[in-house]
């Protein structure tokens, strides 16, 4: 099982924030170019997204499922990977002090890829693992510096005041 942990320095909710939108999990997660979000709400129970892994010319489309959310806490995936299986993917975020901790826990859970799991393949998704949670650290220091809007946020426009106008941003 390969489990990894990173100290990203920004607040837990930052990282929450990062984790729970869908279109950005291709920003931090090693290996995939793109990620939409195709069922459900994100990361509620259920959700999925379809993700696309690129070598080369070679192109593959996936999907990974959200088995269990403790919104701000826990976050525990179902990537699918066609004909290796699925693997069982753990993500816990932790106050600490004002920074955050974050530990990820990886392993097979259906498939060729637990037939396969030796000692090799768990060096290689360590190495995963470090890059991708240096991924999340850049992507979550980015989000506290320039904090993403969320869709049909509004904002007061040049001149109005809390009482009045604003624009509506999509």
């Amino acid at each position: 099982m390969a489990q990894r942990h990173r100290l990203i320095r920004v607040s837990p909710a930052t990282v929450w924030r990062v984790l729970a939108d869908g279109e950005r999990y291709a920003q931090w997660v090693v290996g995939t170019a793109s990620s939409t979000p195709v069922r459900g709400h994100w990361p509620a129970v259920g959700a999925a997204i379809e993700y696309q892994v690129r070598l080369g010319p070679v192109r593959a489309t996936n999907e990974t499922v959200v088995r269990r959310c403790e919104a701000g806490s826990v976050l525990e995936l179902e990537a699918k990977a066609g004909p290796l299986g699925t693997a069982r993917i753990a993500i816990e975020v932790r106050p600490w002090g004002e920074h955050c901790l974050v530990i990820v826990d990886e392993h097979p859970l259906r498939g060729m890829g637990g037939a396969l799991h030796n000692a090799g393949v768990e060096a290689l998704i360590q190495l995963r693992h470090r890059a991708m949670l240096a991924r999340l650290a850049q992507v979550c220091e980015a989000e506290q510096e320039h904090p993403r809007r969320a869709l049909g946020t509004v904002t007061a426009g040049p001149g109005t005041g809390p009482a009045g106008g604003g624009e509506a941003h999509a």
